[in-house]
Formats: structure tokens, sequence, C-alpha cells
């Protein structure tokens, strides 16, 4: 059965439109875990526009299920992911001017200097995943850099506008996953999930874990965070 891991972002977007100190992202990750959420996720960007370093402090100290951190492979989340010590790094790109992660790591480009992060974070106890699009070639480099885990982008698939480019981005989705299953590394996914696209996952079973925020959050805005993470929990565990 599918895990879900909720991230909680946005709940920290909300606060910072303000430069506040609520909605608490902290209380937000006690009550989807209330909710039956198997994992709490916080991206901290560069620029910290939403999450902060206080937030992921209080999380590491707070959460009982486990603390996925999202960061860019750089020196300076590095050397905080070392001393958070959080359960799993995935590594994402990052570019200041996009509003949310558009896509997955390029490991053909940039495949030496994610290695070094991967064996120096690995090599202390945190496993690395890494956020990659639904390529095999992708795929094969994550596996080769000895990450323990890979997370396809599901975006393009989400956002789809026709059946046909849907089905398409699904197929490169499937197969992708299939091909991290032979390759033995744990498969995560997610970008762009919501109540509706989650369905289709239905039979592909090879995936451990979805990670899933801006949906719930959303949803979290009008019926409250325990029951949009209840409601998500659910379809994850119909699949």
């Amino acid at each position: 059965m599918a895990r879900l891991a909720v991230n909680i972002d946005h709940i920290a977007t909300i606060r910072q439109a303000r430069k506040g100190t609520y909605p608490d992202p902290v209380a937000a990750a006690v009550l989807a875990e209330l909710a039956g959420a198997d994992g709490i996720v916080v991206h901290l960007r560069e620029d910290r526009r939403h999450i902060q370093d206080r937030d992921v402090r209080l999380l590491r100290n707070v959460i009982q299920t486990k603390l996925i951190l999202e960061m860019a492979a750089t020196t300076e989340m590095v050397g905080i992911a070392l001393d958070i010590k959080p359960d799993i790094v995935t590594l994402v790109p990052e570019k200041r001017e996009e509003l949310t992660t558009e896509g997955g790591l390029d490991l053909i480009i940039h495949k030496d200097g994610i290695a070094e992060t991967v064996e120096t974070l690995q090599n202390n106890g945190i496993p690395v995943s890494i956020f990659i699009d639904p390529d095999l070639e992708q795929i094969k480099l994550a596996h080769r850099i000895n990450a323990a885990m890979v997370e396809i982008h599901t975006g393009t698939f989400c956002e789809a506008r026709s059946a046909y480019k849907k089905g398409q981005a699904f197929e490169e989705i499937v197969n992708a996953v299939k091909f991290a299953h032979k390759l033995k590394l744990g498969i995560h996914a997610g970008h762009g999930l919501c109540y509706k696209t989650i369905q289709a996952f239905e039979d592909l079973n090879e995936i451990d874990e979805f990670s899933i925020g801006h949906s719930i959050v959303a949803r979290a805005a009008l019926v409250g965070m325990e029951r949009a993470v209840r409601e998500m929990k659910e379809l994850v565990d119909s699949l």
C-alpha cells in the first residue's frame, strides 16, 4: 500500500504573505499526522519564500512520522541537512523566478555535483531521493550515483489539457516507475497531484509514496486540514 507524505509549504506561504506568525506550518503538520499522513514534506528554499529554518528545526522535534526535506544541492543546504538530520532528503532543482518547482533535476548536466551531495548525505545516515522527470536515462543515472530513491515528477501529466497529452505523459510515468522498480530504487511520485489525478495511479503498485501539498492545503482552506488530509489518505489507500 502506498504512503502519503503531505507537503505543508503553502501553509507557510499564507503566513509569509503578511510576515506574521500564523498559520503555523508546525500545527498543520501535527493535524496532518493526526489525519493519517505517513510523512511531512517541506522545501527549504534558498530565498526562504515560505518555509523558514526555524520551521524545519521545530518540525524535527515535533512530528512523529518522518520529516522529508526538499532542498537544492548547495553547500548551505547540505550543512543544514547534516545539522537537522531529516529522515529523507529530496534533492530538487531551484530557480528563484519560478513560482514552484517546474521540473526534475537534470542529472546529465549536474551528475557530478549531485553525486557528491548524495554521497555526503548518505554517508551521514540520511537517505537521498532525487526529484526527476519520468525519463529512463535520468533514472539510470540516479541509480548509478547510488541514490536510495527517486521521486518521479508527475506535473506534466497533471497539467496536460488534452486526453492525448495526458495519456502520453502517464505512459512515460508508468515506464519510468517500472524501470526504477527493476533497478530496486525506492519510488516516490509528486507534483501537481490532486484529488482527481491521484485516481489514475490505481494500478501502479510499484510507487511507495505520493508527495502531495498544494491541493491538500487548498482544500484545507475550505474544509480544514484534518478532513483534507483524511480524504486524500483514503484515496491513496484505495489505489
